[in-house]
């Protein structure tokens, strides 16, 4: 890639809530989640040693670096269970939400003075 073109992205749908927002190919699925601009999602490390951001991916493919086996065994990282913070996808994904991080980022937006959610 040359300074002047821009890295791809792919859209990430979160199944539990039904959002879906765009992932650069340079940032991981955590970064981009956390650009939903929800508060409290928990990010811990961000280098995969604290397993909060756990998530399955349903469909679709990414690459992923080293998990930590503290949190994903070599059995759930075969089965997509993996930590968000270690992935970036390389087409559009579907993830749902798992752990600690699922009671987060599924619970309903707050409401606005207007009863509206946020």
């Amino acid at each position: 890639m040359t300074q002047t073109e821009t890295p791809e992205s792919f859209s990430v749908a979160i199944q539990d809530t039904g959002e879906t927002y765009r992932c650069r190919t340079d940032q991981t699925v955590l970064e981009g989640m956390e650009r939903l601009g929800r508060k409290g999602i928990p990010v811990g490390c961000r280098q995969g040693g604290c397993g909060v951001c756990k998530v399955a991916v349903l469909s679709g493919s990414y690459v992923a670096k080293v998990m930590n086996r503290d949190h994903v065994s070599a059995e759930d990282e075969a089965c997509g269970r993996v930590l968000s913070c270690r992935i970036r996808p390389t087409t559009d994904l579907q993830v749902q939400v798992l752990g600690s991080m699922k009671k987060t980022v599924c619970r309903p937006a707050p409401l606005n003075g207007l009863g509206e959610q946020t």
